[in-house]
C-alpha cells in the first residue's frame, strides 16, 4: 500500500518536496480545503502531481456507510485499502444558539470519536469490537483522515473548533506511536490546528503505556475506561486487568501530567446488576481519593445476543448523587445514536452480517 500524504507532519512534507513552498500549499489542499485527490490541487504544477502520486495517495479512507440518527448522531462505516473497515462518530454535543434577530450566538459543539485500530487486542466482555478480535493497528494517516473526512461531509470549516475523542474502535495506546504522530499532526498550525487539550485518549488502563504517553506531554487528556471498582468485576469485564490492576492504573493516573484546570475523566459503564449499586459507588469515591476527577457514568447500549442489561434510569440518578454527594463532580453521558447502531462495533458487526 502507497502511504497517503496525510501522514506526515508539514516539516516531513517540506523535507520530501521541493521547493518547499509547495509543500505548504498542498497542506492547504489536505487540510483547509479537504482535498482527496491531486486533480484537486489546483495550483500545484501537473508535473509535481504526478511526481507525487507515483509514491503517495491522498485519501486512504473510502466511506461504506453512514447511518444518522434523530438526535444528530452519524455513524460512519469507512473501508481501507486493504478493504478491512473501521468506524467513526459524529457527535452533536451542543446545539446552534441565536438571539430574537437571528444572530448565532453559539455555534454548535461537535466532537468526533476516532478509531486506532481494525479491532483490538483487549477483549472487553462488553465490547462488540471485541468479538471480531484484533487486525492490525492504523496508520497515522487513516487515523488523520477519519476526521477530516467527517470535517469535509459535515462542510465543517477546517478553522472551526472540533473535539476529538480517542475512543473509538481499539485501544489508542495499543497504537501509541501512530496515535503520537496523528496527535501532532492534529496539532499543526498550518493544518486543522487542534491543540492537545481538544484531544482526549480513552484507554483501558494499559498502566506502562499512561506513563509513556505522560512523558511525551502532548498536552492531551486522559480518559480512563474503568468500569468496576474491584479487581474481581474488572477481570471480569476487561480481561487484561490481570496484567493491569486498578491499583496500577491509579498510580499511573497519579503521575500523568493534568493541566491544573482539568480533571482527569473516568468512564464508568453501568451495567444492571454489576456494577449500578450503591455498595459500588462507595467503592469509587474512595478509590478516586486524591485524584481530580470526573466521572462520566456511560449507560450499556445493548447489542444482539449480549449478557449484560442497560441499567435502570432510577439506579443511574442514585449512583451518580451519591458521588456528587460525596465530592465527586459526575456527569451521566446521554446516550447519542441509541435509534442507530450506536455500539461500538456495531455498524461494522451488521455489515458483514449482511454481506454473508
Amino acid at each position: 500500500m502507497k502511504p497517503s500524504l496525510l501522514d506526515f507532519t508539514l516539516k516531513e512534507l517540506q523535507a520530501n518536496i521541493k521547493p518547499s513552498f509547495r509543500a505548504k500549499q498542498i497542506y492547504g489542499w489536505l487540510y483547509h480545503n479537504y482535498a482527496q485527490n491531486f486533480d484537486q490541487m489546483k495550483n500545484i504544477p501537473q508535473v509535481l502531481k504526478n511526481e507525487l502520486a507515483k509514491s503517495y495517495i491522498v485519501d486512504p479512507l473510502k466511506v461504506v456507510k453512514k447511518e444518522i440518527s434523530n438526535d444528530g448522531t452519524i455513524k460512519y462505516l469507512f473501508e481501507l485499502q486493504d478493504a478491512k473497515t473501521i468506524e467513526t462518530v459524529w457527535l452533536k454535543m451542543k446545539d446552534e444558539l441565536k438571539d430574537e434577530d437571528g444572530n448565532v450566538t453559539q455555534e454548535a459543539k461537535y466532537t468526533i470519536c476516532v478509531s486506532t485500530q481494525v479491532g483490538c487486542k483487549v477483549g472487553c466482555a462488553f465490547c462488540l469490537t471485541a468479538k471480531g478480535g484484533f487486525t492490525r493497528d492504523l496508520t497515522a494517516a487513516e487515523i488523520v483522515a477519519q476526521v477530516v473526512a467527517l470535517k469535509r461531509d459535515n462542510d465543517h470549516k477546517h478553522n472551526r473548533m472540533i473535539n476529538i475523542v480517542y475512543m473509538g474502535m481499539g485501544e489508542p495506546l495499543d497504537n501509541l506511536a501512530n496515535l503520537s504522530r496523528a496527535i501532532e499532526i492534529f496539532k499543526e498550525e498550518e493544518g486543522l490546528c487542534i491543540s492537545g487539550k481538544r484531544q482526549t485518549v480513552s484507554t483501558s488502563g494499559l498502566s506502562n503505556k499512561i506513563d509513556r504517553l505522560g512523558e511525551m506531554d502532548l498536552g492531551v487528556h486522559i480518559a480512563i475506561s474503568l468500569h468496576a471498582v474491584d479487581d474481581e468485576l474488572r477481570t471480569e469485564l476487561i480481561p487484561m486487568n490481570k496484567a493491569h490492576n486498578i491499583s496500577s492504573i491509579i498510580e499511573a493516573v497519579k503521575r500523568f501530567p493534568i493541566d491544573t484546570r482539568k480533571r482527569v475523566m473516568f468512564e464508568y459503564l453501568v451495567i444492571k446488576d454489576k456494577n449500578d449499586d450503591l455498595g459500588s459507588a462507595k467503592k469509587l469515591v474512595k478509590l478516586l481519593t486524591g485524584i481530580k476527577a470526573k466521572v462520566n457514568l456511560i449507560y450499556f447500549n445493548p447489542y444482539p445476543d449480549t449478557p449484560y442489561e442497560r441499567p435502570h434510569k432510577s439506579d443511574m440518578i442514585a449512583f451518580q448523587e451519591y458521588l456528587i454527594n460525596h465530592g465527586l463532580l459526575c456527569t451521566i453521558r446521554d446516550s447519542k445514536g441509541i435509534d442507530i447502531s450506536a455500539a461500538c462495533g456495531q455498524l461494522k458487526e451488521q455489515t458483514q452480517n449482511e454481506l454473508k
